[in-house]
This record gives C-alpha cells, sequence and structure tokens, in this order.
C-alpha cells in the first residue's frame, strides 16, 4: 500500500512540475510577442511619419506646378 502511495504521489509531483513548466514556457511567449508587438508599433509610427512627410512634399509640388500653370495661362 505504501509503494501505491508513493507512485500516486510522484504522478502527482511530476503532473504540477509539468504544468509549472508550461506555464513558464507561457509566460515567455507573451513577452516575446509583447516585444514583436512593441517592434510593430515603434516601425508603424516610422512608417505614418514617412507618408506624412510625402504627402506634405507631394502637396508642396502640386502648389507649385499649379502656381506655374496658372503664370503660363495669364501670358
Amino acid at each position: 500500500m505504501a509503494e501505491l502511495q508513493v507512485i500516486i504521489l510522484a504522478i502527482i509531483i511530476g503532473t504540477l512540475a509539468a504544468i509549472v513548466y508550461s506555464l513558464r514556457v507561457l509566460v515567455l511567449l507573451e513577452r516575446r510577442i509583447a516585444r514583436i508587438d512593441i517592434n510593430i508599433e515603434k516601425m508603424t509610427e516610422k512608417i505614418a511619419k514617412e507618408e506624412l512627410k510625402i504627402e506634405a512634399e507631394e502637396r508642396r509640388i502640386e502648389t507649385k506646378l499649379s502656381g506655374r500653370k496658372g503664370a503660363s495661362k495669364k501670358k
């Protein structure tokens, strides 16, 4: 009977150890995913800033060209 209790106790301890290890792996994965998410946000912000710069430059060029067209029509 004592051997059966030892075996059952070993199974319970093994199961608990597996659960703790699984939780550890999940925490590490969650941290890694959080870092990836932060990097994606940083890249998105950089892209958005570049898009705004490009749009501003396009508007500047359009106003410059429309000013020239208007000047040539007056002549």
